[in-house]
């Protein structure tokens, strides 16, 4: 199975101290098709302000971003395990609807009986005497 890691999008600063068009959180994708069965998961991921050298935004490129989303605390192995998991889950999944065990289409409505109405019981009113004094 061959994982696919991608840069939806990104969210940027217009000026951060003494920097301009600073990326401050990226959303990435991580997924994967197996035969006829695909998954995918995504986040988002934020970035501590620069320090040092900047990048210019026109000169990043999608993985020098997946790298800083990955040193940013986004879990590689265990988004492509969870992706994994999905696809392995489409193949054989752990809970089905099978077919009705009986012969579908309705019930006649002919063949059908009221429920009995219920029998009301009155009951008697509470007898409450007065204090003797």
């Amino acid at each position: 199975m061959n994982f696919s890691w991608n840069i939806e999008s990104l969210f940027v600063k217009k000026t951060e101290g003494e920097f301009s068009d600073v990326v401050v959180n990226a959303n990435w994708k991580c997924s994967a098709v197996d035969g006829d069965y695909s998954a995918s998961t995504c986040g988002c991921v934020e970035f501590a302000p620069p320090s040092g050298s900047l990048t210019p935004y026109p000169d990043l490129t999608e993985q020098q971003v997946l790298g800083w989303c990955y040193a940013a605390g986004v879990d590689k192995d265990s988004a492509e395990a969870a992706v994994a998991q999905q696809i392995e889950q489409q193949k054989n999944p752990p809970i089905i609807t099978p077919p009705l065990p009986w012969p579908t289409g309705g019930i006649d409505a002919s063949t059908l009986t009221a429920p009995p109405k219920p029998v009301v019981v009155e009951s008697p009113a509470p007898v409450i005497e007065a204090p003797v004094e």
